[in-house]
């Protein structure tokens, strides 16, 4: 029985020790992008911290389908509703439709569309690099449209913060979240003081590049190490999409259909050398956001793609929306001859 309790007690303070070192820690479980809650890093070393843009709400609002000038569909890189910020502040009413809703231009996409009303100009479909081939493999399979509808679809979007909000400490998250937040980071401080670091892999396909003149492109407290997915693919996008493009063509009739393909974070800033964005562009004047992402970098537009995520910030979006309006300004132009 002495036993007993002495392993009761001993087991008690382990547990109120745990309990106590996860509350002090439990803040660094409060992530504001993608990578570091992936990677369980904190945000106080890489997350952004110069502002970006202020947005109208009224610019992000959404249209029905019926009174709709262009149709975006595609995914988490048009859900936020910024990029077509570009469009709505010129007047056009846009509709946007996710990838989960809409799964593909089936063959028989133009009388489903004309069905719902549909009677704009432009039908934009955009997907990020790692999805591309797959999306557009899916499409060219698809016979028979069948729409997924999706609650968030017309909820309202707020516009992107200006700053993080780090005012406030959060201890909603997992004591054990906070605890490995902070034993990577100190693994980190170890690491990349070492002669000759240039990378670490961290748990869920997370890696951690340093990046050339990273200071100087990044605001974070770490600027000279970003976060990326080791996921993506270091080589150029296959051939057979711009095949699969010129089979998805030819079902759009009576609409202008606009290509926007988002590099990968990866692509911009440590393979940006792929040639796919600039054969798209040549075939089917499709927006070369590959081209933009490197104009933007060798400017030092800083935060272009935050340390701490995947997605644009603000300012990238904003980029891009510019980017895409000019190509519609230019097929406009060319149907007008």
């Amino acid at each position: 029985m002495k036993h007993a309790k002495y392993f009761s007690i001993l087991v008690f303070v382990a547990m109120l020790g745990y309990g106590a070192t996860g509350f002090r820690f439990l803040p660094l479980a409060s992530f504001d992008g993608d990578l570091t809650r992936m990677g369980q890093l904190p945000e106080s070393l890489f997350g952004w911290a110069k502002p970006q843009p202020a947005l109208d709400a009224g610019w992000m609002q959404q249209a029905s389908m019926r009174e709709a000038d262009v149709l975006v569909i595609g995914d988490s890189f048009s859900d936020s509703r910024v990029w077509q910020t570009a469009l709505t502040q010129r007047g056009m009413k846009v509709r946007t439709e996710s990838l989960d809703s809409i799964r593909g231009l089936c063959a028989d996409f133009m009388f489903w569309l004309r069905a719902q009303g549909f009677a704009g100009k432009y039908v934009v479909y955009e997907t990020v690099e790692r999805d591309l081939a797959s999306n557009l493999n899916n499409s060219i399979a698809c016979q028979r449209m069948e729409y997924h509808p999706n609650i968030r679809t017309d909820a309202p979007r707020g516009p992107p913060a200006i700053l993080p909000n780090t005012s406030l400490d959060d201890y909603s998250g997992r004591l054990s979240v906070g605890i490995l937040t902070r034993l990577n980071a100190l693994k980190y401080e170890f690491m990349s003081s070492a002669a000759g670091f240039k990378a670490w892999a961290l748990p869920n396909s997370v890696i951690m590049a340093r990046v050339p003149n990273g200071c100087a492109l990044f605001s974070h407290a770490r600027c000279s190490d970003v976060l990326f997915l080791s996921l993506d693919k270091p080589g150029d996008v296959d051939e057979k999409v711009l095949e699969d493009m010129e089979t998805l063509n030819a079902r759009l009739n009576g609409v202008i259909p606009v290509w926007v393909f988002v590099p990968n974070k990866s692509t911009a800033y440590l393979n940006p050398d792929k040639q796919f964005w600039n054969r798209a562009e040549q075939r089917f004047n499709a927006p070369n956001l590959l081209r933009l992402t490197q104009q933007a970098i060798g400017s030092r537009v800083v935060d272009l793609y935050p340390a701490n995520n995947t997605h644009f910030s603000t300012t990238g979006y904003l980029l891009m929306g510019e980017e895409i309006f000019k190509v519609m300004q230019q097929a406009q132009s060319l149907e007008r001859r």
